[in-house]
């Protein structure tokens, strides 16, 4: 059987280059490299978003899941390459195909975000994403992403 593997916020911190307020994943449940990942984002009112999506009736943008549900995959891919990120390389989207939203996200819930590698070939990772709040489909999507170099 794969190792699983539990992160912590710091463990996150130290893979993915995200900061404050733009990372997503507060904490991974479980990981097996090569395979799967389940991670959360416990989505509080205080989140900066909610200021403005909606004042009346707090929704998280439905783009943002889909970034949760991305880095949720960097953490994936990352601990796949036994890599964290660094100042020479990104990890970008490289595509969104069947992006479906299900359901509101909002104050109070816990999104659960889970991801699977579906292949990797020539450096881009294809991955099923699937984010839910209380086994509830909350949005789905086919993500793509790449490990690029970049000039600094």
């Amino acid at each position: 059987m794969a190792e699983q593997v539990k992160l912590n916020i710091k463990d996150i911190l130290d893979t993915l280059p995200h900061r404050y307020p733009f990372i997503l994943v507060d904490k991974v449940l479980e990981l097996i490299p090569n395979k799967k990942i389940r991670a959360v984002k416990n989505v509080t009112i205080n989140e900066e978003f909610f200021i403005g999506h909606f004042p009346h009736y707090p929704v998280m943008p439905g783009v943002l899941i889909i970034e949760a549900l991305a880095q949720t995959a960097g953490l994936l891919s990352f601990k796949s390459m036994n890599e964290s990120a660094n100042e020479e390389s990104l990890y970008f989207f490289a595509g969104i195909d069947n992006c479906r939203f299900k359901r509101p996200v909002g104050p109070g819930d816990v999104l659960a975000l889970n991801v699977q590698i579906e292949k990797v070939k020539g450096g881009v990772w294809k991955y099923q994403a699937t984010a839910e709040v209380e086994q509830k489909v909350c949005a789905q999507a086919e993500l793509m992403c790449a490990l690029r170099k970049i000039d600094t």
